[in-house]
């Protein structure tokens, strides 16, 4: 039974050691891209992001120019690093926090987009909790330094 047993630990460690990286590398992409792609919606049609900024979204504290800004480069800027797994957890925090940013902003994300939203933020926790993984900047860098 104890062989058995040690077989099992074996096969979970090497299963954990193939698909923990993917998984990681998965949800880094995934959530790049989509947020990479919202800001270059945002930049590509400038004029309606002012609108949006202004009239639509309900950004709390900053000025609605200075939030449409900052959402435009915080949504081009960050998703970056994440793709990348550059500088990983900080990054995916500044995002996490954007993410909730942009459910408490806009009311109309919580009839359709706020699930979205939900996964995309467990996806980044992710990241968060256990970094980007082995297949990413920050390991090759870490690599570099340790040897």
């Amino acid at each position: 039974m104890q062989a058995l047993l040690n077989q099992y630990d074996r096969l979970i460690e090497k299963l954990n050691q193939l698909f923990v990286p993917l998984l990681l590398l998965f949800c880094r992409l995934w959530v790049a891209w989509v947020f990479f792609k919202s800001g270059m919606v945002k930049y590509s049609s400038w004029d309606s992001t002012l609108y949006l900024f202004e009239y639509e979204y309900q950004v709390p504290i900053l000025p609605w120019e200075m939030a449409a800004y900052l959402g435009t480069a915080a949504e081009l800027i960050l998703p970056i690093f994440i793709a990348l797994g550059l500088f990983t957890r900080p990054m995916a925090a500044v995002l996490f926090v954007f993410n909730i940013v942009a459910v408490v902003s806009y009311p109309l994300l919580w009839e359709k987009g706020f699930y979205d939203h939900q996964l995309w933020g467990l996806m980044i926790l992710i990241n968060i909790v256990w970094g980007a993984g082995p297949l990413s900047v920050d390991r090759f860098i870490r690599k570099k330094v340790d040897s």
